[in-house]
């Protein structure tokens, strides 16, 4: 496999599908949160190489494509199209709604800065609600100032 991200990525989600895994029960068994587990077996972080070693036992995958999981990604790699995925799409949609707005409220709650997106966290849950199911995505993010 020669450390392929993405070819690990792809034999991960054949895996688990292949053995009926939840990535609840994924994240569970490394003792990490599930939107890290998810976003680091699909290739988005270096999985430390203990916590490589508990999900290739689990999903029984094989050297080369534990190997891969450890390694340091190029991170959100972007061809300037619009996403296609309805989920990504609807993503990008809200942050090209409320963008804006969002870097307004931070700036004036905060002052000149961003959120970090390194010392982040993310939820997702579902709220009930009489008029159908809520999904809950909470970005908790460091806000970095600007420092000259």
């Amino acid at each position: 496999m020669a450390l392929d991200k993405k070819k690990a990525a792809e034999a991960v989600l054949e895996a688990k599908v292949r053995h009926g895994v939840t990535w609840a029960q994924l994240a569970e068994a490394i003792d990490r949160a599930p939107a890290w587990t998810v976003a680091a077996l699909l290739g988005q972080h270096p999985v430390p190489a203990d916590l490589a070693e508990k999900v290739a036992a689990i999903l029984e995958l094989d050297a080369d494509t534990t190997l891969a999981l450890t390694v340091q990604p190029y991170r959100g790699p972007w061809d300037g199209a619009v996403p296609t995925d309805p989920t990504m799409y609807r993503f990008h949609e809200a942050l090209m709604v409320y963008g804006p707005a969002l870097k307004e409220l931070i700036h004036e709650e905060f002052g000149d800065g961003i959120m970090s997106a390194i010392n982040f966290k993310l939820d997702v849950s579902r709220r009930p609600d009489p008029d159908g199911d809520r999904v809950v995505v909470t970005f908790d993010g460091k806000f970095l100032d600007y420092r000259w």
